[in-house]
């Protein structure tokens, strides 16, 4: 793997996650913070007119117009298509300042404290995630196997990067405790690749944990599509800890519990996500897996 030589800094791909817009203000006002001697460094307000109006987009989510058949197809004009194709001309593969290495930065209204979404398992990806989490025990790392190689989100522009969700915070609020651990993790990251550049990579251990998405699960839902259940609080804001079978995963309207049936324990994220109620998806199911580094 070559040099990385341009690292894109993203906030507000969704336009009501402060934190990730504010740090990168920060970061333009402060260019110094994110400078480092063997790359360069800039930052990007992903969706400009969502963050204006305080939503998380405009017409469409930005965080799903990536996929090579989007950005390819004149006849998508939604204001985020025309985004995401900016972007990709800027900063995509052949772009005009290609990037090698992109941190997308959200927030969450799930208990996801500060977590590494990885955009694939390139050993590169891997590692950085494993030093990650070995420096600070309080993050996690996720993975969902891509169902096809062409995805549809903005990490999705390069080879190498991550997405940092952090969380739980309010849509469209600030949280100094959570900016603040973004803003140390960002730097921590830049650190690692200005290592990496010089041939000096931290070394880390053999394994580290991952959890890998295996599924998501809806709320139950009437005939016309109208939820007819909540997190059970059992669950509330248990991401990352183990869910066994039989354990309560919702409770209707009426008072009735019910239980997860799947057959192993499981690990739910992204439970009770307000942004997701639209996309179906009451959590992500995952199973916790000790991932080997390859030499």
């Amino acid at each position: 793997m070559n040099q990385i030589k341009r690292v894109v800094i993203v906030g507000g791909t969704h336009g009501n996650e402060l934190i990730g817009i504010y740090l990168v203000k920060k970061f333009e006002e402060m260019p110094k913070l994110i400078q480092r001697e063997s790359f360069e460094s800039y930052t990007l307000i992903a969706n400009p007119k969502a963050y204006e109006i305080g939503k998380r987009y405009v017409d469409t989510d930005l965080n799903r117009c990536f996929q090579r058949q989007d950005l390819e197809n004149p006849k998508l004009s939604s204001y985020e298509a025309q985004r995401a194709k900016a972007i990709y001309r800027t900063f995509g593969t052949g772009g005009s300042l290609a990037a090698d290495f992109v941190i997308d930065l959200h927030s969450t209204t799930s208990n996801m404290r500060l977590t590494i979404i990885l955009p694939s398992k390139h050993s590169f990806n891997l590692r950085l995630a494993a030093y990650l989490s070995s420096v600070n025990p309080n993050v996690k790392v996720l993975y969902s196997e891509p169902k096809t190689s062409d995805r549809p989100y903005l990490d999705s522009i390069c080879e190498f990067g991550c997405t940092i969700e952090v969380g739980a915070v309010a849509q469209g609020v600030l949280n100094a405790t959570l900016f603040q651990q973004t803003k140390e993790l960002v730097h921590i990251i830049l650190d690692y690749v200005e290592a990496y550049n010089e041939g000096t990579p931290p070394q880390v251990k053999d394994t580290f944990t991952i959890y890998q998405t295996i599924q998501t699960i809806d709320y139950p839902r009437n005939e016309v599509g109208e939820i007819q259940a909540m997190i059970h609080p059992q669950l509330q804001f248990r991401d990352y800890e183990a869910l066994h079978p039989g354990e309560l995963i919702f409770l209707t309207f009426d008072g009735q519990e019910i239980a997860y049936e799947g057959d192993s324990t499981v690990f739910p994220v992204f439970i009770n996500e307000a942004a997701y109620y639209e996309k179906g998806v009451a959590m992500c199911i995952t199973q916790q897996l000790q991932e080997v580094l390859s030499l």
